[in-house]
């Protein structure tokens, strides 16, 4: 008998215990993830009465692998844009919600008498809401178009992107066991150094190879090369002291500024759906019913933290961020549950060996309990903040009411404010980018040329290489914004703001020059003095290079082109919503997209006929069809099957159009459907028949009978395509196409023959 190695076996186990849980998960309507960890569970060493895992181990490595296409796949989802679109009301919810629940997570492990790694830990999992839970719960419940659905979904951008940068800072205070200032800074300014560079890196380079190969790459090629790219970088973050989980993720995000990303996640989906269960399947493995009974009264507890924190904390944060109390709570109703991230951060804490192993099946048994939970939850916010708002004072509603109008209104950003942000941005990433061009330079360029040549040479051909690379972006730094709308408004504005934005000029004068000292100081024994007369001279020959300026213009205008263009052909095609969309979630208008259905009873229909504005009550920004849009549609516009329309109004408001729209379609279910079906039948011209000597054109067979002839057959004549002028004969067969209806009636009345055959 030949041998199989325990992992296939293992395999084998988990995969079908998960189908047939998932199997029944569906049918009972619940989350696949519950039931990913109950298959765990069942599959696991703590459940005696069924076949278990022989290889732990291995099915751990397995369960990292789930981790780092589930961190993959959440990046090509995700789009550093979107933090700039999701507006203020997004970014100060989300960050009242995790301090406040990562406080409450202390507070609660604490009052346990746990160890301080466990309570910080802990914290950070009762932060992260599951952007996967709240997905499904707000598909099944339909209310995925409703405004705080739009606001709850914002929030969970941030809430990702902010566990990344959790994770990263849970891991140093891991390894360093302590908490001090100075590592986290250090840590904090190491990954945003990282993240900027891997991000402007990759969205220059990947875009501009994914074009060039386009040729080459079928979907398997793709797959491949998206897979490389992401263990790519997931090796590259590993080296640099980061989590495997946070470079799968960098390179999700930058794929996801291709035109290839919708391609890429759709290839990768199948991978990670298998690779996401045996990760969902590990953490039903680590369930312990002892130790979920030993520790009971903290699950409970956290339970209820949970629940009641983010019902606190969350609307409080929303409501911090200007909106109503009634979005406020169906806000944070709809977040009273922990998933996925705080399983990959029980993970983290395991695998780093700084956390109890009793935290994690706390943590799942908390998680399966409020994941259950939110459906009914989300269902009692309406009620809930009816039954606040009645309790509540008259004097506190009016407060929350200006408070709300007030945080609403439009801030004028100031010439100075625009400028100096513009120009802090531009030095941050260009020196940045200098940073590692130097650096690799320094370890890998000017080793390789000293080995081969002498010292003196070595050292000034490493020194023109480097300034020559890094050149592009010192001349950024310098001119960059000097000639900009903020600027000359500034300079003509007001005499005494000159000397200010001289001043910004030779701050950044400085720094470039700073550069270029560096690398002279670091490979020539030069006084200060010379070395400082040399690089000034080498800026300004930067600065007034008509070359250099070329070269610059077109990578900065590459690095645009390429971050834009997925974005500029997604509002193109209408699968993104404008930008003035993500300013309305703070207004009590917000846009939404309806598809008219392919059976409307609206098609063909003017938008007069329709009166859409009077009676709903909503207003037609735009209407898509194809490749082409019709912004701000006439009276006289009219709508078609497969239009995506996009409309602007209340949640009241777009809910009874939806309805509308949906009500005005012919029900495809109808009984009588099988009378429109087409069949294909044949009849004999005989002597009585009326078509005798008759054409096709002159029988009416067409117009009267609704039917289409498409073949005669006359004599020992194979079967023709029929002309409408030759008239027809005694013994021609024809074939007619048509309703079953139709073609009865003309066969039995125009003939004395019965149909012969049915095709």
């Amino acid at each position: 008998m030949s041998h199989l190695a325990p992992l296939i076996a293992d395999l084998a186990l988990i995969l079908i215990c998960a189908g047939i849980i998932t199997l029944i998960f569906k049918r009972l309507k619940q989350p696949l993830v519950l039931g990913y960890i109950v298959a765990g569970f069942v599959a696991g060493p703590h459940m005696p009465l069924t076949p278990s895992v022989m290889d732990v181990a291995n099915i751990q490595t397995w369960a990292d692998i789930g981790v780092i296409f589930l961190l993959f796949a959440l990046g090509l989802e995700f789009s550093f844009k979107k933090i700039m679109k999701v507006g203020g009301t997004a970014v100060i919810a989300a960050v009242t919600i995790i301090f406040c629940m990562i406080m409450v997570g202390i507070f609660v492990g604490l009052s346990f008498g746990w160890h301080r790694m466990d309570c910080i830990f802990l914290g950070g999992m009762l932060a992260m809401s599951s952007t996967t839970i709240i997905y499904k719960a707000f598909d099944d419940l339909g209310l995925r178009k409703q405004k705080f659905a739009g606001l709850v979904l914002s929030i969970l951008i941030l809430e990702d992107i902010l566990a990344i940068v959790l994770m990263v800072m849970l891991s140093t205070m891991a390894v360093s066991k302590n908490i001090e200032g100075a590592e986290m800074l250090d840590s904090i300014g190491k990954l945003g150094f990282f993240l900027i560079l891997w991000f402007i890196v990759g969205i220059y380079i990947v875009p501009l190879f994914l074009k060039r190969m386009k040729k080459l790459m079928s979907d398997e090629t793709l797959l491949i090369v998206s897979l490389g790219l992401c263990f790519g970088m997931v090796v590259m973050a590993s080296k640099t002291g980061f989590s495997p989980a946070f470079g799968a993720f960098i390179m999700g995000s930058i794929l996801a500024e291709t035109i290839e990303a919708e391609q890429i996640d759709r290839l990768v989906k199948p991978v990670k759906d298998l690779f996401g269960a045996i990760f969902f399947v590990s953490v039903g493995m680590m369930v312990d019913p002892a130790m979920i009974a030993e520790y009971a009264v903290p699950i409970i507890v956290i339970t209820f933290a949970v629940i009641f924190g983010q019902a606190i904390f969350g609307t409080f944060g929303v409501l911090l961020a200007g909106q109503s109390l009634k979005t406020a709570m169906q806000s944070s109703f709809s977040l009273m549950q922990i998933g996925e991230f705080a399983f990959i951060i029980a993970s983290l804490g395991v695998s780093l060996h700084v956390t109890s192993n009793f935290l994690y099946p706390i943590v799942v048994a908390v998680s399966v309990v409020t994941t259950f939970l939110t459906p009914y939850m989300i269902r009692l916010a309406g009620p809930a903040s009816e039954k606040v708002e009645h309790w509540l004072p008259t004097s506190w509603k009016q407060f929350m009411e200006r408070y709300s109008s007030g945080s609403q209104t439009v801030n004028h950003e100031n010439n100075w404010k625009k400028l100096l942000t513009a120009i802090v941005r531009i030095v941050i990433i260009y020196s940045i980018l200098s940073i590692a061009v130097i650096t690799l330079s320094f370890q890998f360029i000017i080793p390789f040329f000293r080995a081969s040549l002498p010292q003196f040479w070595a050292s000034l051909l490493g020194a023109v290489f480097t300034i020559l690379c890094i050149s592009p972006f010192l001349r950024a730094i310098i001119v960059k914004k000097n000639h900009s709308i903020e600027f000359c408004a500034l300079w003509d504005d007001n005499r005494f703001n000159r000397a200010p934005l001289v001043s910004t000029i030779i701050l950044r004068m400085v720094i470039a020059i700073s550069f270029v000292m560096f690398v002279i100081a670091s490979l020539f024994k030069a006084s200060i003095g010379l070395a400082l007369g040399v690089a000034i001279l080498l800026v300004c020959l930067m600065v007034y290079s008509r070359r250099l300026k070329k070269q610059s213009i077109m990578m900065e205008r590459t690095f645009i082109q390429n971050l834009r263009f997925r974005d500029v052909q997604a509002a193109y095609l209408g699968k993104q919503k404008p930008e003035y969309a993500g300013k309305l979630l703070s207004r009590d208008l917000h846009l939404t997209d309806f598809d008219v259905p392919g059976t409307s009873l609206w098609a063909d229909k003017t938008l007069k006929e329709l009166a859409i504005g009077q009676k709903y009550g909503v207003h037609i920004a735009s209407i898509l069809r194809g490749n082409h849009r019709i912004n701000i549609p006439g009276a006289s516009t009219r709508i078609y099957p497969g239009d995506k329309i996009q409309v602007i109004g209340t949640d009241e408001q777009l809910t009874e159009f939806g309805e509308e729209l949906t009500d005005a379609a012919i029900d495809q279910n109808e009984p009588d459907i099988e009378k429109h079906e087409m069949s294909l039948k044949q009849f004999v011209i005989d002597k009585d028949s009326v078509f005798l000597g008759k054409s096709i054109r002159e029988s009416g067979i067409r117009d009267k009978y609704k039917c289409l002839i498409v073949g005669v057959e006359r004599a020992n004549d194979a079967l023709k395509t029929p002309d409408v002028n030759i008239p027809f004969e005694e013994g021609d067969i024809i074939w007619v196409v048509g309703e079953n209806d139709d073609v009865y009636k003309l066969v039995s009345e125009k003939t004395d023959n019965s149909p012969s055959s049915d095709k």
